[in-house]
């Protein structure tokens, strides 16, 4: 039997349309709109507005604030994958006088920099860029507010640097390698620097009455990186899409997998909200979500992706204030989760059988800890604790015959296989660990031997 995900049921599509009614409503949002996606198919979109019988749609434009600062991050792990620099290369190998050359670009990513949260004075989201024609302008003469790579502090200006990095190294303007790197091979074609119609006007609705005020619509010059693009509910359901997957014209699953890894630790007090690669890190409910939010004068824009539930959400409101858009792109996950699990793919065996393998799985004991090895595919093995809690991980095979951790406290870790002389195996060597066929296997190679006298009793 196979299953299909043509189609959202009845009850689930009023259950989503409900919570973005709720969220204009009571967020009093001139207009809100909002798509969900799930493996890589638009599944639903709707949208609500004060305007009667007109309404936006998943091609209406709105700004996206800081959800370009994703955009920006892909960017950096290109350059990155192609060899042209390193994550932990300090700043000023590649981009030299800015006056914060030894953090790293890691650390700018991350935002444990320890840069300044904003500009210098005016607010920069409601002046035009040409105030700060130069990054001097951008970091002003206090821009470090904390220790380097201690702790989690969010830096815009860290992006503008980042966006002068990629230009530095590309020699091409963010603009046009955004537009050639991301936006054309992912079809985002309703995503741009300036507004391009059909698009949404930005709003302040005052907080003690019905009414309105048009908020300024600039052009954030060196600022672009960390806030300057416009994209659509539909657009942003294919990068997200791309952000659980990879996609090897832009970037690989493996590399947008260490973009969603926490790069910093949680900051005291939130501990389920840590920050990757550019992408957000949060729990809610027992689920991980990955994205970001954004906003600006005018405008708020959530997009959150649960990996393992194959969902992503995005919610867009035009307003300054009021409906929460990345809490509402969560609820838009969680509903479609809850109401309508994914169904698992199908067990079937491995193609082929490879017999040396297959011998390797099974039982191990670390000391007395007894794991189970399982052969997967793509000649990967996953070691797991047996009756209780323990340190399991997933490994992928190398041609050498080796397997590298992916996941958990062996991360990176190398598995080896030992043989004897007459080619049988005679333990795993895990990163110094000793697993044999039984607990303190006699004659084994375990690190300070096994006792002679062997197991024994209490009156032995």
């Amino acid at each position: 039997m196979t299953s299909s995900y043509d189609e959202l049921l009845p009850a689930t599509r009023r259950a989503l349309l409900h919570r973005i009614a709720v969220a204009q409503s009571e967020g009093r949002a001139p207009s809100f709109v909002a798509g969900v996606q799930r493996d890589g198919q638009l599944m639903w979109s709707g949208s609500r507005s004060s305007v009667d019988g007109h309404a936006p749609d998943a091609d209406t434009q709105y700004r996206i604030g800081s959800i370009t600062k994703t955009f920006t991050a892909v960017l950096v792990l290109r350059l990155r994958d192609e060899g042209l620099l390193d994550l932990n290369d300090p700043l000023e190998r590649h981009l030299p006088g800015t006056g914060v050359g030894d953090v790293t670009i890691a650390q700018l990513l991350g935002h444990s920099a320890g840069l300044s949260a904003e500009t210098t004075a005016p607010w920069w989201e409601r002046t035009p860029g040409s105030l700060r024609p130069e990054l001097a302008d951008v970091l002003g003469d206090q821009s470090r507010m904390h220790p380097v790579g201690r702790c989690h502090h969010y830096s815009n200006p860290g992006y503008t640097v980042l966006g002068s990095l990629i230009e530095a190294v590309r020699k091409a303007s963010w603009e046009d390698i955004l537009r050639s790197e991301i936006l054309e091979p992912l079809g985002l074609h309703r995503t741009s620097a300036r507004p391009e119609a059909p698009h949404a006007g930005g709003w302040a609705v005052h907080p003690w009455a019905d009414v309105m005020l048009p908020e300024p619509c600039e052009d954030l010059g060196l600022m672009a990186p960390a806030g300057q693009l416009w994209s659509t509910a539909a657009d942003l359901c294919r990068f997200a899409a791309f952000l659980a997957e990879g996609d090897e014209r832009v970037l690989s699953a493996a590399s947008v997998r260490e973009m969603r890894t926490p790069s910093v630790p949680a900051e005291a007090g939130e501990w389920e909200s840590t920050y990757g690669l550019g992408m957000q890190i949060v729990r809610k409910e027992g689920r991980t979500l990955v994205g970001h939010t954004g906003s600006l004068p005018g405008f708020l824009a959530g997009l959150w992706v649960s990996v393992d539930d194959g969902i992503a959400a995005v919610a867009l409101a035009n307003a300054t204030s009021g409906p929460s858009a990345g809490a509402v792109a969560a609820d838009l996950v969680r509903i479609v989760a809850e109401a309508e699990p994914r169904i698992p793919e199908p067990w079937r065996p491995l193609p082929e059988v490879d017999h040396a393998l297959l011998e390797l799985t099974g039982p191990w004991y670390w000391g007395t800890q007894s794991f189970g090895l399982r052969l997967v595919a793509d000649r990967g093995m996953e070691l797991q604790p047996l009756g209780g809690p323990g340190r399991g991980s997933r490994f992928a095979g190398e041609v050498d015959g080796t397997w590298t951790g992916l996941n958990g406290y062996y991360a990176g870790e190398t598995l080896r296989v030992v043989r004897l002389e007459d080619g049988s195996v005679s333990h795993l060597d895990l990163a110094s660990f000793i697993f044999t066929r039984a607990p303190y296997e006699p004659g084994a190679a375990v690190p300070g031997g096994v006792d002679k006298e062997g197991w024994r009793g209490l009156k032995a």
